[in-house]
């Protein structure tokens, strides 16, 4: 199975363009945000009130993912379907995963939630521009 790219005329788009940029710049966000995240959570390791297990667990996996939707951001704006798939898939799983997160009791502080929910809002635009009709159609199979 070869890999299927974007056309050039629609990889050049100025309005596909800017949708490129505009998702970057979310995805960048999101990912300084989960790695300054994960950062204080290894500062703060020894405070047990701030730093529970679940907050080790979730923080390391958001940012290993916020890392791996960086490449296939980059990926999908070198024109990779598959690339485009699998961003459309991470960044609505994250944001969904991310609800559920703010949604539960415990075991999550606070101050995650707060963090959370701002990396739900980033992944909130990723979600709305890549399920777009413009991107879709854009890399639907031709």
């Amino acid at each position: 199975m070869t890999a299927r790219y974007l056309a050039k005329e629609s990889l050049s788009d100025r309005r596909n363009q800017s949708r490129f940029r505009n998702v970057k710049l979310l995805i960048g966000c999101y990912v300084g945000i989960s790695v300054l995240t994960l950062a204080a959570i290894v500062l703060l390791r020894n405070n047990t009130a701030i730093v529970t297990p679940a907050v080790w667990v979730r923080g390391t996996i958001v940012a290993a993912s916020a890392l791996f939707t960086a490449l296939f951001t980059d990926q999908m704006t070198r024109g990779s379907s598959s690339g485009f798939l699998r961003l459309r898939l991470v960044s609505a799983i994250m944001f969904v995963a991310i609800v559920v997160i703010i949604a539960l009791p415990d075991p999550f502080p606070l101050w995650l939630k707060i963090e959370q929910g701002v990396c739900g809002l980033l992944l909130l635009g990723v979600v709305l521009i890549v399920n777009g009709k413009q991107l879709r159609s854009a890399f639907a199979k031709k």
